[in-house]
């Protein structure tokens, strides 16, 4: 089914860039050539994604379709489109995006301009010369293809690679240690750190690989980068990771490096508190594996979600609520987005040693009928 879905958006792409094409006088038989392709990225891309996962995808498009065309005349064509619900662009975010539900799938699509005539089927975005002169967003949303693809290419055994981030994944979620936005790490940092760990025991079946990625990240020095291959500077201009000449990037706790130029900090949400937590669940999967190999213990054990509301005594509470169901979800995704900086303040008062998140949200008290479910967030100090 996502397959099928990928293939008529990308139909839509190429039919969208022709008539653009040919609205700026082009001639058919050169609008017919440009081209024009999605490309997917993140856990789908990745061989990873569980039933009724989200697609993260990206548009590429010739040097003659600029972002605005793309957030108009092919925002207006989603829009038009029978299978697509849902449709909401956030054309201000750091990487631009349009967001949508394409016959039951929610997609979320990202736009890249190439300084090319036409993008042709076969077109890879490997090279790095295919940045020159491109602007800092397309930059960024070609980024996370980049990444995923140079993942796979490093990684010495793909299907062993893929089960071991299946298992680190669910482990992550079940104990609440699995989102970015919270300042835990999110799906990309998840898959670099299980790629090292395939590549500092090749021949590892996916269990022993499990056990070796507690044993390697229970005993990791942070703050010493976890890089899959050695940063290449290509030079064209864009910021890259270097604590030697950037002063901020020398303030990261637990730096996890994009294998691809430009190269970035995939965790710079990381506070001392998220460190900490993510530290004491790695140290407990290492003597729950260590268990299972020995035959103490079964599997089962490792996806137990440990209790957060046995584990502490007091707990802050914060409740998001808003006027209707669409202001709501931005709402609480507005919150969601601020609650790192309020660990960060947390942090910084000297009787606090611990500010725990739970990053999963739980509906709030029953309204009258009409108003919103507010959604509620636990943290808690210690």
């Amino acid at each position: 089914h996502r397959m099928e879905i990928l293939s008529k958006l990308n139909m839509l792409v190429k039919d969208w860039i022709k008539e653009l094409s040919l609205s700026r006088n082009m001639p058919e038989s050169v609008a017919c050539q440009v081209g024009g392709k999605i490309y997917t990225f993140g856990s789908y891309r990745l061989g990873v994604h569980h039933k009724g996962a989200d697609i993260d995808a990206l548009c590429v498009a010739p040097r003659h379709v600029n972002r605005s065309d793309y957030f108009t005349t092919f925002f207006e064509k989603l829009k038009a489109h029978p299978d697509v619900a849902d449709l909401r662009a956030v054309e201000e975010a750091y990487v631009p995006v349009i967001k949508m539900n394409f016959d039951g799938i929610e997609i979320d699509m990202l736009f890249a301009r190439l300084a090319l005539k036409e993008i042709p089927d076969s077109m890879d975005l490997k090279d790095d010369m295919l940045l020159k002169n491109l602007d800092p967003k397309c930059v960024r949303s070609l980024n996370g293809c980049r990444v995923t693809d140079e993942i796979l290419r490093l990684v010495p055994n793909i299907e062993n690679f893929r089960l071991t981030l299946r298992t680190i994944k669910l482990w992550a979620k079940k104990h609440g240690i699995y989102s970015n936005v919270m300042g835990y790490l999110g799906g990309v940092s998840w898959a670099m750190l299980v790629a090292r760990t395939c590549q500092l025991y090749p021949n590892a079946v996916a269990a022993t690989l499990v056990h070796k990625f507690f044993l390697v990240f229970s005993q990791w020095k942070w703050p010493q980068p976890v890089l899959l291959k050695q940063p290449v500077n290509v030079n064209l201009g864009f910021a890259v990771w270097d604590p030697r000449i950037t002063v901020s990037d020398r303030y990261h706790l637990m730096p996890i490096i994009t294998p691809v130029y430009p190269q970035q900090n995939s965790t710079f949400n990381v506070s001392a508190s998220t460190r900490t937590i993510m530290q004491e669940a790695f140290n407990e999967g290492l003597s729950i594996t260590d268990d299972i190999l020995i035959g103490r213990s079964s599997w089962d054990k490792l996806f137990e979600a440990p209790n957060f509301f046995l584990k502490y005594k007091h707990f802050i509470v914060l409740m998001a609520s808003s006027g209707n169901g669409e202001e709501q979800l931005e709402w609480c995704g507005l919150i969601e987005s601020k609650v790192r900086h309020l660990v960060g303040n947390l942090e910084r008062n000297q009787h606090i040693l611990l500010a725990h998140v739970n990053p999963e949200c739980y509906p709030g008290p029953p309204t009258p009928p009409g108003d919103n479910t507010p959604l509620k967030l636990f943290l808690t100090i210690s």
